[in-house]
């Protein structure tokens, strides 16, 4: 019998997935994480030394995890010897796979499918903000259009489906990010954290975009209309004929009456995901009420909460000034008597000390009293330190200048790699290299640029070295 299992282990080992368990799982996904980033920007693959180097990083990031392997000789090992044994395992795990050159040269390259997993892994660790892009609306649009469905009545129905399909997985992540938000609401400690939560994330990212427009849709209606002109293409023999005849045109191995089986499934399956749209609606609806149930009360309780630590606090020094009128804390303390520690370890002015009032000063009427003239060499200092500040700054003149001093008339194509082997020799023309690349699209550029990969449509671009930067392939154009 053939299952998902079966088949996913043949693609992959059975311990493919053995990584992201257990005490160092931390480790290997960031390792992981930091492999396959640099990884990408290489077609040649990443060479055994660097991949180690790499490695090393993540393992003097997680020291913690080290000491909470199961591996003794992992736990007693150097750093050096515990890089080396992460990459040993991604390998035999099938995550990475060794190449060894002619020239005794050694290289990692990272697995297709775990470059799969990672970007899934990815999504699942930064999820995307929430959306509703009235996929479900226009669903509904297109059933209820009979001119519409008369023309391409199978095309128009698979589209249905599949724009359905991504209306409920928006659906879906509404209803994920909403539980998050309650999640980050409960869990905060301070009014400040409460409100944030309230109106820089929720009201800004949910509330006033996504939830709005899904009010605003009001789908149930159109929901209605909707199954009912699927019911009417069930009995419209015309349109299942047509849809037959298409579904046949694509799949020429099917029977007739399989194909016609095949459209009533899709018709039926398309019914189906409509009657899934506004249970899920209406629990958004119940997740938002329920977060802003949860807000509002977790507002309330740390509001009393700050109220009564504060009254404590004034309670205590009221009680300070009605036993030891008079005196200094200095001098109670010299009596022996021992007060608890206050839990207050910052204190400050809310809104900061510009809330406080400070009266206007009155400046008083005086005589007008001409200015000394100013000493030549400050205005000398000025010019000078100006000058210095207009040819340090990445400006289109600076750029046109050093393209100008390029050898070459007008039209000449002057490539990077030559650029940086012949006219780059220190951070001043490093500095001349990034004005002409920041100024290239400028309408008073006397040059342009032409960047390789972006001719080729090559996956990642070619790079130089000079000095300490890394610079991709270019072609400047004089004009």
């Amino acid at each position: 019998m053939s299952t998902l299992a079966s088949f996913l282990f043949r693609e992959v080992r059975p311990d493919f997935f053995r990584v992201l368990t257990g005490a160092l799982a931390h480790l290997y996904v960031d390792a992981l994480d930091t492999l396959e980033a640099e990884a990408s920007q290489r077609n040649q693959g990443l060479d055994r030394v660097e991949a180690l180097a790499l490695i090393e990083q993540a393992v003097e990031r997680h020291g913690e995890a080290s000491a909470a392997a199961d591996e003794a000789e992992f736990q007693s090992g150097t750093t050096r010897e515990r890089a080396l044994m992460v990459l040993e395992t991604l390998r035999k795990t099938g995550w990475l796979q060794s190449e060894e050159r002619t020239n005794w040269q050694k290289l990692i390259f990272f697995d297709p499918n775990g470059v799969i997993l990672l970007q899934a892994l990815r999504k699942i660790a930064f999820p995307e903000a929430a959306s509703f892009s009235d996929k479900l609306v226009n669903v509904c649009f297109i059933l209820a259009n009979r001119d519409a469905l008369s023309e391409q009545p199978w095309a128009q129905i698979e589209s249905c489906v599949a724009n359905l399909e991504a209306g409920l997985a928006e659906l879906r992540g509404m209803q994920k990010s909403i539980e998050r938000h309650t999640r980050q609401q409960l869990a905060g400690t301070t009014l400040k954290e409460n409100l944030s939560v309230i109106f820089d994330q929720f009201a800004e990212r949910i509330g006033r975009t996504c939830y709005a427009q899904l009010v605003q849709a009001r789908l149930p209606s159109k929901l209605s209309e909707a199954r009912r002109a699927i019911e009417d293409l069930q009995g419209n023999a015309d349109l299942l004929g047509r849809m037959q005849t298409e579904v046949m045109r694509r799949e020429p191995s099917l029977s007739p009456e399989a194909a016609m089986a095949h459209v009533r499934l899709r018709l039926n399956g398309l019914g189906e995901l409509l009657e899934h749209v506004e249970p899920l609606a209406d629990a958004i609806d119940r997740r938002t009420a329920e977060f802003t149930r949860r807000s509002q009360a977790r507002f309330r309780y740390l509001q009393e909460t700050t109220s009564e630590n504060r009254s404590c606090v004034q309670e205590f020094f009221e009680t300070l000034n009605r036993h030891f009128a008079g005196q200094r804390i200095g001098e109670i303390d010299s009596l022996g008597i021992e007060f608890p520690a206050l839990s207050l370890h910052d204190t400050r002015i809310i809104g900061g000390m510009e809330s406080l009032y400070t009266p206007r000063l009155r400046s008083i009427a005086g005589e007008i009293e001409p200015m000394e003239d100013s000493d030549p060499r400050q205005m000398d200092r000025a010019l000078a330190q100006l000058e210095n500040t207009m040819r340090d700054s990445l400006t289109v003149s600076r750029a046109n200048h050093f393209v100008a001093a390029l050898p070459g008339c007008k039209g000449e194509r002057i490539d990077s790699s030559v650029l940086i082997r012949d006219n780059i020799r220190n951070d001043e023309d490093v500095a001349n290299l990034i004005a002409c690349l920041l100024h290239a699209r400028s309408a008073d550029a006397k040059f342009e640029i032409q960047v390789t990969r972006r001719e080729t449509e090559a996956d990642a671009g070619e790079f130089d070295a000079k000095l300490q930067y890394r610079i991709e392939r270019f072609t400047i154009i004089k004009k």
